[in-house]
Parts: C-alpha cells; structure tokens; sequence
C-alpha cells in the first residue's frame, strides 16, 4: 500500500509546523486554492498552465501552489529542467485504497491524514461546483441532503453497509454508462458522489426535521 506524500509526517512540514487539521482548513480557505485543487484532482500541472486555466495571475497562484505544497495538501509530481531555470509539476495527493484491516492497524494520525486528504477533495469539488453555479443549474439531477441520526451500535453498522452498498451500485452505473458511452460517443458529464458517515463532533438527542418535513 502506497502511503500518502508530505502529509504523512505526525505535523505538516510546511505552513509553520501545521496539523493535518489546520492544513485543510487552510486549503479551502480560498476560492484559488479550491480551484488549484480540483484543479489537480484532474491530472499533473506547471503553475504557469494553473495560471492561464484559472485565468488567475501567475504571481497570485504561485503563492497559492507554495503554500499548498508546503502544507502537504499537494505534492511535487515531477521537474523539469528549462533553459536556465526548472519547471515544477503538482498532483494531487496520491491516494490509496485503505482496507478495514489496513485501516484498523494504522496509528490514529496517519488516519486522520488520509480522511483529511478525502475531505480536502470533497469540499474542493463541492465548493468549486458551488461558485461555478453548477449545484442550481440542473437541479432535476442534483441531491443535496445532510441531517444526523441518534442510532444504537447495530444502526451505525446497518447504516455502515448500506453507505458501502451504495457505493458499489454507483460503480457498477459508472461502468453501464462507459459501455453505453463507447456505442453512442456521447460526451461524459463529471458527476462528484460523496458518501460520508462518521460519528457527530457534537452530540444531541434532537436531530434536525428532514428536508421537507418541518416541525
């Protein structure tokens, strides 16, 4: 198993010794670093190709990329050598596929490192989507739903199965799409799914009304 890039380390070797926590507060704390990273969700790129894609100054997503570099939130890809100078590359953090098992034998900080590393990507994309506007243009194919539930141990396991059951028949419509897709050339649509369910920071024995059914 691949383990994460700069991030891993107990505290963030950039943004003056941050945690991981303060690290992705940081990252989506700006409308340019959002876009650097969803940006690089997508592929490897130089600052100089970030720049004209954003339509952004360079000397503006320069610092933006340092600090997010230096943070850990994305890494170096590759350089390049250029004339007299060197051409940088960034990604994405690499992210690997972490079993149960595999997630129960880790130390609880590189845990918390890749679930930072997932939740960066989520809010990205989603506040990416949300400034371009995308969540209200087609509202007939986008859900957004949040509400917390107060269940015993075999409701979080129950609730567990069927988040991880989902996950599986959205995969398996991604893979129908593409087989369709391959016949008719139609163009594909980038659609973000998240599926989260995790314990409240906060407890409650009063969850809040469901959408659609105040109180």
């Amino acid at each position: 198993m691949r383990k994460p890039g700069a991030a891993t380390k107990t505290k963030a070797r950039g943004q003056r010794g941050k945690s991981i926590e303060e690290v992705v507060s940081y990252a989506v704390g700006h409308r340019i670093r959002i876009e650097v990273l969803a940006l690089l969700n997508e592929g490897v790129y130089t600052p100089d190709e970030i720049s004209e894609i954003l339509g952004e100054p360079i000397s503006k997503v320069t610092h933006h990329i340092s600090e997010l570099a230096d943070g850990g939130a994305i890494e170096l890809a590759k350089t390049e050598p250029v004339r007299n100078a060197t051409r940088h590359f960034y990604r994405a953090v690499e992210q690997p596929y972490v079993s149960e098992e595999e997630a129960a034998a880790m130390p609880p900080q590189q845990r918390q490192i890749i679930v930072g590393l997932i939740l960066q990507s989520i809010m990205a994309e989603s506040m990416s989507a949300f400034w371009a506007g995308n969540m209200i243009n087609d509202p007939s194919h986008t859900l957004l739903a949040w509400r917390w539930f107060n269940v015993d141990e075999e409701g979080r396991r129950e609730i567990t199965a069927e988040l991880a059951s989902s996950w599986g028949r959205i995969q398996e419509i991604e893979a129908r799409s593409t087989a369709r897709r391959s016949e008719s050339n139609e163009d594909a649509v980038s659609v973000i799914v998240s599926i989260q369910g995790f314990q409240r920071g906060r407890s409650s024995l009063q969850p809040p009304a469901p959408l659609g059914n105040p109180e």
